[in-house]
């Protein structure tokens, strides 16, 4: 977790962390402009996805779900709604700070790097809505999956929801702008050197702020090799929330089960 003083609106770009160093996420994802500019997220989608995998998966009554990379924790709270015992992770202290106010029993969070082994083990490991990629070796990445495969039980399933590289390239928007809460978000999208760019200038009370978003391109054989190295056994792929089957080049989503 960056050590820098959390960004809060009105504060210069000097004062915020380099977004374009190896550890972007960490000062973008704990922003409070992260939270606008996504704001409209579908939510009904997300319950939708979960309420498919779930049923998928045929996990048992009150099983030991954990949302990697949670965010706000949307998926987290729907999940505990439908009966699991889930805890969200995520390296975001901001993102935790306002999942903890739906904590519960059976719904806890914590600030966790990914990287890091867990201390428990789950019938169910999440990782969802491109919540992968965000490092610079695939070593880091490795570590990643190696701390999911050794997370699970021995009946636990991985999830993997990963943006499908092909079609996202193909119809990757160069720039657009966004406007929310009054704030004009332009952003321009590219890629290069294997990874997808989003950069992103917005002018807020007199300042200006640009940040980058910088994911690895992972197509579904990069993540074959890399569960190959990790031990790991790919179930099915699906290609869509309502879990259809993946299409190269048409599908919007790369879905991964795997043990």
């Amino acid at each position: 977790m960056s050590n820098s003083k959390n960004p809060t609106r009105g504060e210069t770009k000097s004062q915020i962390p380099n977004s374009t160093s190896e550890n972007w996420f960490a000062s973008w994802f704990d922003s409070p402009y992260y939270h606008i500019l996504y704001k409209e997220r579908n939510y009904r989608e997300a319950q939708i996805f979960m309420d498919n995998l779930t049923h998928y998966l045929n996990l048992p009554e009150h099983a030991k779900v954990l949302d990697l990379a949670c965010g706000k924790g949307r998926h987290a709270i729907y999940l505990n709604q439908l009966g699991f015992e889930v805890t969200g992770i995520d390296l975001s202290e901001n993102s935790i700070a306002i999942a903890n106010k739906n904590a519960n029993a059976s719904l806890h969070f914590q600030v966790h790097d990914m990287r890091h082994a867990f201390d428990e083990k789950y019938d169910a490991i999440f990782n969802l809505f491109t919540s992968f990629g965000y490092f610079e070796s695939d070593e880091e990445h490795l570590k990643t999956l190696i701390a999911m495969k050794e997370g699970l039980t021995d009946y636990g399933f991985g999830v993997i929801d990963f943006m499908n590289v092909n079609n996202i390239i193909a119809n990757l928007v160069p720039e657009e702008t966004k406007t929310v809460d009054g704030i004009d978000f332009h952003i321009k999208r590219y890629h290069l050197d294997g990874y997808i760019f989003k950069e992103i200038d917005f002018e807020d009370q007199a300042q200006q702020f640009h940040f980058t978003e910088k994911v690895r391109a992972f197509s579904l054989q990069d993540f074959q090799d890399l569960f190959s190295t990790a031990g790991i056994y790919l179930l099915d792929i699906f290609g869509n929330y309502k879990l259809k089957k993946f299409h190269k080049t048409d599908s919007e989503r790369l879905i991964m089960i795997f043990k």
